[in-house]
């Protein structure tokens, strides 16, 4: 069964950095998308970043453009998303996913596995 574990959240001022880290077991995860999503209170789900597994196709979603980053670590089957210069609009609850299919989906309903989400929350 694969299992998704985020870690990393935390309380930073506006203009700090946080790093997640999401660890992933319990299955092959090379033909895999692995992405990040959000959902601020009130909000829908959004989709904030996705890499292939072997550090293919990353992507980031414009708003985090220039902030934040995604990579894969495959020795360590962890994905790690860099968030620098945070803004109070970046406060949310952020998902861990995985897609079976190496596409390009940002919907969260094209991904198959979740994590069960880190609180980040950036104040001023």
């Amino acid at each position: 069964q694969v299992q998704l574990v985020e870690s990393g959240g935390g309380l930073v001022q506006a203009g700090g950095s946080l790093r997640l880290s999401c660890a992933a077991s319990g299955g092959t995860f090379s033909g895999y998308m692995l992405g990040w999503f959000r959902q601020a209170p009130g909000k829908e789900r959004e989709f904030v970043a996705h890499i292939g597994w072997s550090g293919v196709a990353a992507r980031v979603t414009d708003s985090v453009k220039g902030r934040f980053a995604i990579s894969a670590d495959n020795a360590k089957n962890t994905v790690i998303l860099q968030m620098n210069n945070l803004k109070i609009e970046d406060t949310a609850v952020y998902y861990c996913a995985a897609d079976r299919t190496l596409v390009f989906h940002t919907l969260p309903d094209d991904y198959d596995y979740w994590g069960q989400g880190t609180q980040v929350t950036v104040s001023s």
